[in-house]
């Protein structure tokens, strides 16, 4: 394939190849489909990024006549539906302009997008830079510029892209001498607050080298990078590498391996994106092409896969009526309670999309202002293949007698001793009482009959008091709680089966007084 595009604010140019020592070669299998002419034309259609769940493809298709101001580069997508991609249609404004257009990454729910170049609100003009867009029940809303702490950027050329949890972003830049190798390295920034970026830290010696490493692209499994290079040895002046991030530090890395024919040619080979579920890669040749450059996709060889992750979707509802709830959804490791991401419920219809990697249990929200999330969580220890869950979060409204499950607590087995996992889910409890400090809950404990009436009772009272002895110790008045045990008399499942049984074993509150 040819791709003849580097990204900068306003040209493009290549970069001559430097020469490193030899490494291993994927393998693959099959030979690359064309999207076909729904999705490509005789123009450039080039650097696609792939929606996580595999539907959506974004791309840059380059002084086409119908993009915004007669040419540039605009941003365009197309869907996959009954088996079949879309005609591509223009994102239009804001996004695109009479300049350069680009998306970097889309998030899993699709309802948040980094893009190329700062946005400039009150004239409608873009310079350097990067920023965040987001989707309202209107459309897409004005970028808002990212602050990156310390920026600098010696080369012409800048790449960008986001992780899936949000919480951090890949930059390929080139930065002062002690900071950098050669041209462009791949950096990384963490999420410090809203459009804001710590200072760029090299990835290090094994990804990056004397020449220019850019387009990464991180998979759903947030350890195997895929990232372009002219610097490592490979088939032509620039080759797509992977490599596997082997702690949390983002600098210790897997010696890279090099994709191999048929992605990498003796051309300039760049820009590589693959869905959650690691099952087909895209993009883009000149190769068997329609005129330039055009989309592809390639089905991915088991090596070459991402650990497996699973797709949460599903829809933020109010509890009560059952409509579209707008919110954030949180989703956080079990029991250190530490933020893993976020997404953002699409308002029209409240759908969120979270991608989860193995080895962690997991708990997750949704937030909005005036509503109380009832909790979920899902348990990925055992994941050994990639997975699509369903499952919606409703939201309780704050309103007298409302009566709220707290599904993340847990208890040892027959005891009424708080497991370490149940802290995150209680500390949300205390913020909503800080919040509001005229609220007073009960809080209820029930069982399921398995035993006699008499220990369920006993039971089901004293880990309702440990609750409330947990809240009290964060800070929360005594007045404002109380507890009571329910036993078996409540059930909200048939205590025939265990998912019966499991679903009346419970802790929940109620609002007394607001």
């Amino acid at each position: 394939m040819k791709i003849k595009h580097c990204f900068f604010i306003t040209a493009f140019t290549l970069t001559g190849s430097i020469a490193f020592a030899q490494t291993a070669e994927m393998k693959f299998t099959t030979q690359p489909e064309n999207l076909g002419q729904n999705v490509n034309t005789g123009y450039s259609d080039f650097k696609p990024i792939v929606t996580p769940d595999g539907k959506t493809v974004y791309f840059i298709r380059r002084d086409f006549p119908r993009n915004v101001g007669g040419g540039s580069d605009d941003i365009w997508y197309t869907k996959y539906i009954n088996g079949e991609w879309t005609v591509a249609q223009n994102m239009g404004s804001p996004l695109n302009t009479a300049s350069v257009n680009a998306v970097s990454a889309i998030s899993p729910d699709g309802n948040s997008m980094l893009v190329m170049s700062a946005y400039n609100y009150f004239d409608g003009t873009i310079s350097a830079g990067v920023s965040m867009s987001y989707r309202d029940k209107k459309g897409w809303v004005f970028p808002k510029k990212q602050e990156v702490k310390d920026w600098v950027n010696l080369n012409e050329h800048v790449d960008y892209y986001l992780t899936n949890d949000q919480q951090l972003m890949l930059v390929s830049a080139e930065r002062k001498k002690k900071e950098n190798f050669g041209g462009q390295d791949i950096y990384f920034c963490k999420k410090t607050g809203d459009n804001a970026w710590t200072v760029p830290v090299n990835l290090g010696p094994v990804i990056n080298t004397a020449g220019d490493e850019f387009g990464a692209f991180l998979a759903a499994d947030g350890k195997t990078l895929f990232f372009a290079s002219d610097g490592h040895v490979g088939l032509g002046s620039a080759d797509i590498w992977m490599s596997k991030r082997l702690d949390d530090s983002w600098t210790n890395w897997s010696p890279i391996v090099n994709l191999g024919p048929p992605i990498n040619t003796a051309d300039w080979d760049a820009y590589f994106t693959i869905p959650a579920s690691g099952d087909y890669a895209y993009f883009s040749s000149s190769n068997n092409s329609f005129g330039n450059e055009d989309v592809f996709r390639i089905k991915m060889p088991e090596a070459a896969k991402p650990d497996a992750v699973v797709l949460v979707k599903g829809k933020v509802l109010d509890k009560e009526t059952g409509l579209p709830v707008k919110g954030v959804v949180t989703y956080e490791t079990l029991p250190s309670g530490k933020i893993a991401g976020t997404a953002r419920s699409e308002p029209a219809e409240g759908n969120y999309s979270i991608v989860l990697p193995k080895g962690y249990n997991y708990g997750f929200i949704a937030e909005s202002e005036g509503y109380y999330a009832i909790n979920e969580n899902i348990d990925l220890f055992a994941l050994d293949a990639y997975k699509e869950v369903e499952r919606n979060i409703y939201m309780a409204p704050l309103t007298v007698g409302a009566v709220i499950r707290l599904n993340n607590i847990f208890f040892e087995f027959g005891k009424a001793v708080l497991k370490e996992e149940s802290y995150p889910e209680l500390d949300r409890v205390v913020k909503l009482l800080i919040a509001n400090p005229t609220i007073t809950l009960e809080i209820a404990g029930h069982t399921d009959n398995v035993g006699s009436d008499e220990a369920n009772q006993t039971l089901s009272a004293d880990r309702a008091k440990a609750v409330v002895d947990y809240l009290i110790s964060k800070g929360i008045g005594k007045k404002a709680l109380s507890s009571k045990g329910y036993g078996e008399t409540v059930p909200v499942g048939d205590n025939i089966t265990e998912e019966g049984r499991q679903l009346n074993r419970r802790v929940e509150f109620k609002i007394l007084n607001k």
